[in-house]
């Protein structure tokens, strides 16, 4: 006997993959905060810290296509947008407290992802000890590209990153100045949640965060991957 509910059923969020007509289905959306040394500066924390995670729910990604232009609307309550160009690592095996040496053949592939922030909002929070999710879990915060499986993707670990908002360079680092990088966020992260195929990781942001408005353009790439290109509405 076929299911009923008593509600629609969300629709399943998926994210289309270079050169295939399937596409990847998305289960979870984990991000790794302060992952870049001179970010984590900026932000006014040094070293190398233990890394710890949230998670923006699956039905906040903005998809876009290769090739196309992908529009966010400029959220309630902020005024103070922030960007943070990352890469996006999805999992096509999962599995339980998984070693860094092995944690890389449990990557499906890769895409560019943005983790828009409302930075005012999670300021205040962080100051009153209180959870952040109003600063980065909203609605449309997650805009992603096509995926690139991992054998494709060229050398990944060394690729550049970066992003630039109405053609003014914003953010540039090299994905070999990760803090924990994505074979030990794995290891790490697998401890604490099982992960399943369907996850993604956004990895971290480097350096040069900062506002954007209502009209902006933002561009961004990593080496190897299609490019990202997101307006503000």
């Amino acid at each position: 006997m076929a299911s009923e509910f008593v509600v629609t059923p969300p629709t399943a969020v998926s994210i289309p993959v270079a050169g295939q007509r399937a596409r990847f289905p998305v289960r979870r959306v984990y991000c790794v905060g302060r992952n870049y040394e001179d970010h984590a500066k900026e932000m006014g924390f040094t070293g190398r810290e233990p890394p710890f995670f949230f998670l923006k729910p699956a039905d906040a990604l903005v998809v876009v296509g290769e090739g196309e232009t992908g529009t966010m609307p400029y959220p309630t309550l902020t005024k103070n947008l922030h960007h943070e160009i990352e890469l996006v690592a999805c999992i096509g095996t999962g599995g339980k407290n998984i070693q860094a040496a092995d944690a890389m053949k449990h990557i499906y592939g890769y895409a560019v992802g943005l983790d828009m922030t409302r930075r005012d909002l999670q300021g205040e929070m962080k100051k009153q000890g209180r959870p952040w999710e109003i600063g980065k879990a909203f609605d449309q915060s997650a805009p992603i590209g096509p995926i690139v499986p991992a054998a494709a993707a060229g050398d990944i670990v060394n690729a550049d990153i970066s992003l630039t908002v109405n053609g003014t360079d914003r953010q540039h680092s090299n994905l070999a100045k990760l803090i924990w990088n994505m074979a030990e966020t794995i290891e790490q992260m697998s401890t604490a949640w099982e992960l399943q195929p369907g996850d993604l990781i956004f990895t971290g942001t480097p350096e040069g965060v900062a506002a954007v408005v209502q009209g902006d353009t933002l561009v961004g790439t990593v080496a190897g991957l299609p490019t990202l290109t997101v307006k503000i509405v």
